[in-house]
């Protein structure tokens, strides 16, 4: 079991380092917010979604439910829209330090942004599946799956806390918002360029 669970954490570690839209959009809450627990439901929305994806790809119907003709499709145009938007708010957002009107996400749109980026990402849905679900297969016993999905829900949890810690502590660094305004606009440019990544990926499985 031992073994199990070191697999998974290794694994998770190298999932989650790569910055994708997931991550900056934890970076960039935790940086743009006053305070860390305002950034908190971003964390636990992507935290509880990453779960979710793990549990259904150790248990394998994941990868039965995107067996579905036309739903990698679905979650691609899905994700390409989404992606836009959300890509939209962050450029528009400012730092609460950096300008007079709160002009942060509030928890509605920070659950609902954190949710798109988690579940309508293509390539992290794919990802899920295709590496943590396959490398779930080669332990048999009930016990070996569950320490190895353990571990990867303990690092996801892990990472997208220490994501917001890092964001924040470049809001405090940054006393004038001059970086974080920047944090901004890097973070909006970073998931439009993965937007259209994905929308090229769209427009190669339709034509």
């Amino acid at each position: 079991m031992g073994i199990a669970f070191l697999h998974g954490m290794i694994l998770s570690i190298g999932l989650i380092l790569p910055l994708g839209p997931q991550n900056l959009f934890i970076f960039n809450q935790g940086a743009t917010h006053k305070k860390l627990l305002n950034a908190m439901p971003a964390v636990i929305t992507a935290s509880l979604c990453d779960t979710a994806l793990i549990l259904l790809a150790v248990m394998g119907v994941s990868a039965a439910v995107l067996a579905i003709p036309g739903l990698q499709v679905f979650l691609l145009v899905c994700g390409f829209v989404f992606l836009l938007w959300i890509g939209q708010s962050i450029w528009r957002a400012k730092p609460e330090h950096a300008s007079a009107v709160d002009e942060t996400l509030s928890m509605k749109k920070q659950v609902l942004f954190a949710l798109s980026v988690s579940v309508l990402n293509p390539h992290a849905v794919l990802d899920t599946i295709g590496v943590i679900g396959t490398s779930s297969l080669r332990y048999e016993s009930l016990s070996e799956k569950a320490m190895f999905a353990l571990a990867c829900i303990a690092v996801s949890w892990l990472a997208f806390c220490l994501l917001a810690a890092a964001g924040k502590t470049v809001r405090a660094i940054d006393k004038r918002g001059t970086w974080l305004v920047l944090v901004n606009k890097v973070s909006a440019i970073c998931i439009w360029a993965m937007a259209l990544l994905i929308g090229a990926q769209l427009v190669q499985i339709i034509f």
